[in-house]
Order: C-alpha cells, then sequence, then structure tokens
C-alpha cells in the first residue's frame, strides 16, 4: 500500500503544481488511499521532496534530483530568488528570505549539499543554518552570496 502510494505521489507532483500538503492528500483520497495530513507530510519526507517556486511565486512540491557533488540550476535560482541577506552567529547562519520563501531556500540549500552545512530550520522569512563552526559559518556564508551574485 505504502509503495503504490509513492509511486501515485511522485506521478501527481509530476501531473500537477500542488502547493498544500492538504491538497495532496485530497488528491489521493479521491483515488481512493486512506491517508491523513500527517501520512502525506510522512510520505513526504520519504520521497525527499521539496518545494519550488514557479515564476508567479506560488510553491510547488518537487522531487530533489541532484547529483552528488553538482549544484543544480533549479535550486540556485530558487536561492538566488529567496535571498535577501545572511549573517552569521557562532556556528549559526541567520537568513533572511522573501516572504514565504524561507522554507523554498533551506530545502535549496540541503539540496546543494554545502560543505560543512548540518541543516536548516525555516519559518516564513527567516532560516537558521547550523554549520560545523564559527569559521565554516563564514565561509558558507560567503558561498551562498556568492551563488546569488
Amino acid at each position: 500500500m505504502k509503495n503504490s502510494r509513492h509511486k501515485r505521489i511522485l506521478e501527481l507532483i509530476g501531473e500537477h503544481h500542488i502547493e498544500t500538503q492538504e491538497e495532496l492528500a485530497k488528491l489521493l483520497q479521491q483515488e481512493g488511499f486512506s491517508v491523513t495530513q500527517a501520512t502525506v507530510s510522512r510520505d513526504i519526507r520519504e520521497l525527499r521532496l521539496t518545494k519550488l517556486s514557479d515564476m508567479y511565486g506560488k510553491q510547488y512540491y518537487a522531487l530533489r534530483s541532484v547529483e552528488e557533488g553538482r549544484f543544480n540550476a533549479k535550486y540556485i535560482r530558487v536561492l538566488k530568488d529567496g535571498y535577501i541577506s545572511g549573517q552569521a552567529a557562532q556556528n549559526l547562519l541567520v537568513i533572511k528570505t522573501v516572504a514565504g520563501m524561507a522554507m523554498a531556500v533551506a530545502a535549496a540549500i540541503d539540496a546543494l549539499d554545502l560543505e560543512n552545512v548540518l541543516g536548516c530550520i525555516a519559518g516564513d522569512d527567516t532560516i537558521f543554518c547550523a554549520v560545523r563552526d564559527e569559521v565554516s559559518a563564514k565561509l558558507v556564508l560567503e558561498k551562498m552570496k556568492n551563488l546569488v551574485s
């Protein structure tokens, strides 16, 4: 059941620009899958889906497709579109984004697999990005600034 649901989720996100977990859950329910929002949330995490923005700024779910060691142009575009500024605070980066873009930018940072980035937590327009140490924080921040310029 789970495998067929995962397969159908991947098909649905390929067919539609699905913006919310609730929207995805509704589509799955219409096709006979018994799911809750919590189930869909777990599926999204297990499938390693991310949110991207279309040219109108609307976010939608997509499959991460970053090859090891290579930057993906879509993620760099999301970073460029959403990044406003960043500051280092010891081994944390505080990154400001366009309103509503923090999750997409955080997913882009994670997907780009920048060296020494341990992970990100995103709100609406702010990201906390944990890095290995203070020196790494400055290097990662510089790398991000170079990517968006």
